[in-house]
């Protein structure tokens, strides 16, 4: 990883709260991150902001809109911007996870067209991942949504 980068170090803080329960608290961090990088700052910072902002909403329309602004930042990611942070990531691997949960909004929001283009989306690009936890996970949450969809109808 490269030097320390004060906001991806605030987004890591946010994150803690998250996973401590604390959601308001995270959700106030994240909002506060994302007023000093906005849609038009840094890609990592607001894919990243906005990914992690998603899960913490309480209404499956603002995880939508969260979840969509994380799309549109990672469509102006490029690899070597993604490597300054850590030398590992490639864009690509975003977009497996990026539209599982896109798929999932709309999933929840009862629009289970939409949900499954992006299911679709997801499993179309499933290879760039890795056969780690996190490839692992992300092929789990595409499997379970297909399922689920498919009992839907």
């Amino acid at each position: 990883m490269s030097e320390a980068d004060p906001i991806m170090t605030g987004i890591m803080a946010a994150q803690e709260l998250a996973n401590g329960g604390d959601r308001a608290g995270a959700r106030a961090a994240f909002a506060t991150l994302w007023e000093r990088t906005g849609p038009d700052g840094d890609p990592l910072h607001a894919v990243t902001i906005a990914h992690y902002m998603a899960d913490v909403q309480d209404e499956p329309a603002d995880e939508l809109d969260w979840d969509l602004r994380a799309l549109e930042a990672a469509d102006s990611l490029t690899d070597e911007r993604a490597q300054r942070h850590h030398s590992s990531l490639q864009v690509a691997g975003f977009y497996p996870s990026l539209h599982l949960n896109l798929a999932a909004d709309y999933a929840k929001l009862g629009e289970d067209d939409r949900a499954r283009a992006h299911l679709e989306l997801a499993e179309a690009c499933v290879s760039t991942l890795s056969d780690d936890g996190y490839g692992t996970t992300v092929r789990g949450g595409i499997a379970r949504l297909r399922e689920r969809l498919s009992q839907a109808g």
